[in-house]
């Protein structure tokens, strides 16, 4: 049985709206790491976020993404390589650890969103497991259609910018292969590219995920 959490995104957009009357909103250009410190939290107010962490050799590892009205720091993780990065522009909106503890909204949207992000990771832990570095590749990009997929002409836009290296992140590989993967899909007619050069998924022919 899928597990749907419906009053998350929505409590988190009254919070957001309310919380961001006469606040700053910080903005982080894509590619920028985000501070994260133990005394608050931050909302992405617009864009999106990756969150990962590093190995000891220095590989990155993702562990999921926080999207528009979603709560990201180090309060949500026991990680002491815990790390957040701009995958597009964003802005963002500061909480305290006092102004959650004393806020009933914000207090009632962290654990359907502690859910959402514990299957995030369950999906990309999953994804890691399969032996195949190109079912890694697609089931990775069927998850992010699936997330933050925008429909459009020619099929399901990719709602932010990856780079081949965010890619082979993503999925434990290198940068080469993750572009030799790409340009067999694209050959294929599986996906193409838009003006901006986000990927557009244009069949159903990618091997489907379970649902969560």
């Amino acid at each position: 049985m899928q597990l749907t959490i419906p009053s998350s995104r929505a409590i988190l957009q009254i919070e957001q709206h309310e919380s961001t009357e006469g606040r700053r909103l910080h903005f982080y250009a894509k590619g920028q790491k985000i501070p994260l410190v133990s005394q608050g939290v931050w909302q992405v107010s617009q864009g999106l976020v990756q969150l990962s962490t590093l190995c000891e050799n220095g590989e990155e590892v993702w562990l999921g993404w926080a999207e528009p009205s979603t709560l990201f720091g180090n309060w949500f993780s026991l990680l002491t390589a815990y790390q957040a990065t701009a995958l597009s522009d964003v802005h963002l909106v500061w909480f305290s650890l006092s102004e959650i503890n004393s806020s009933p909204r914000l207090a009632q949207a962290i654990l359907p969103q502690m859910v959402r992000r514990m299957r995030q990771t369950e999906a990309l832990l999953a994804i890691a497991g399969n032996r195949r570095v190109e079912e890694r590749l697609q089931q990775f990009l069927l998850l992010m259609k699936r997330e933050i997929g925008q429909p459009v002409e020619a099929g399901t836009r990719i709602g932010v910018r990856l780079t081949h290296q965010n890619l082979a992140n993503a999925i434990g590989t290198t940068r080469v292969t993750v572009t030799r993967l790409l340009n067999k899909l694209k050959q294929e007619g599986t996906i193409t590219f838009d003006s901006d050069r986000h990927i557009v998924i244009r069949q159903e022919n990618f091997k489907l995920l379970a649902d969560w």
